[in-house]
């Protein structure tokens, strides 16, 4: 591109501080590697053959697209930018995690958060896949390759009407539990399995009378007086703008359940997704 804006082999040489014989050399080498001339030589100078003015062209192009690159990698150094794909259980959704991804957003204006609600498994599962940068779930053994940290403690509740049997209980054990129509939470879910396990460890079944798809549903459903319900404590916003709802904890010690944060083990993990790990331990 020097010699073609020269228009001299020799100033364009002069220019980029190499021989001319050297710089020739190399034109010579570019012309039998495109297979055909690209300059015109005279004792006037050099001009472009039309083979010259494409290679040109194209090269201006390149040029400006590689100083536009270093551009861009260059403010990575100073700017926190780009997307995190994260996946959370709806336990992580309607507890911790608003109020912390709006600080990190509010710090990081730059990185976008691409939310996905999902299933402890199925978050797991697209950490694994590589769907996800980032996971939250109820914490539990992971495969080789995948890192967890500590998210939030999340314990097992029980929500009941006032004026229910168990509101003066300190706690309450899941065999109580039990005894009473209970209303489930999304039917083969994570919370939904567990009870059903804990249930058969006591040589019991575990029979919602109706399960839903949302905790605003149990509280509703409860509200109503079909049944009491097993919920974790991040769904407890909700129920406590309910005076006639009251909750216990469920004594238990397979109750005290956590969240952990899931990510594929990266060396090192991109900036933002590292970055937002921090921002989001508890």
């Amino acid at each position: 591109m020097a010699v073609a804006r020269a228009g001299s082999i020799v100033r364009a040489a002069g220019e980029q501080s190499i021989a001319a014989s050297a710089l020739g050399r190399r034109l010579a080498a570019l012309e039998r590697s495109f297979g055909t001339a690209l300059l015109i030589r005279s004792s006037r100078g050099v001009a472009l053959t039309e083979a010259g003015r494409m290679v040109y062209e194209r090269g201006l192009r390149i040029d400006e697209e590689l100083e536009s690159l270093v551009r861009e990698v260059r403010s990575l150094g100073s700017e926190l930018a780009g997307t995190v794909r994260l996946y959370a259980n709806m336990s992580a959704i309607v507890g911790a995690l608003p109020e912390r991804l709006g600080r990190f957003r509010q710090q990081y204006p730059n990185v976008q958060v691409s939310l996905h609600e999902a299933d402890t498994r199925d978050v797991i599962r697209a950490c694994l896949d590589d769907r996800a940068d980032l996971g939250i779930g109820v914490h539990s053994d992971v495969p080789a390759g995948m890192e967890l940290w500590h998210f939030a403690a999340d314990p097992l509740q029980v929500v009941f009407p006032a004026d229910h049997a168990l509101a003066q209980a300190p706690s309450v054990g899941f065999a109580q539990v039990l005894v009473y129509p209970v209303i489930g939470v999304h039917q083969g879910g994570a919370l939904d399995r567990l009870l059903h396990e804990r249930a058969q460890a006591l040589h019991r079944r575990f029979e919602p009378e109706v399960s839903v798809s949302s905790f605003d549903a149990v509280h509703r459903m409860v509200q109503a007086g079909l049944g009491i319900a097993v919920v974790p404590l991040s769904a407890l916003p909700t129920f406590g703008e309910q005076s006639a709802l009251v909750h216990r904890p469920l004594g238990d010690a397979w109750a005290e359940r956590m969240l952990a944060l899931y990510a594929l083990r990266r060396t090192p993990q991109p900036r933002a997704v590292q970055t937002l790990i921090q921002m989001l331990q508890g």
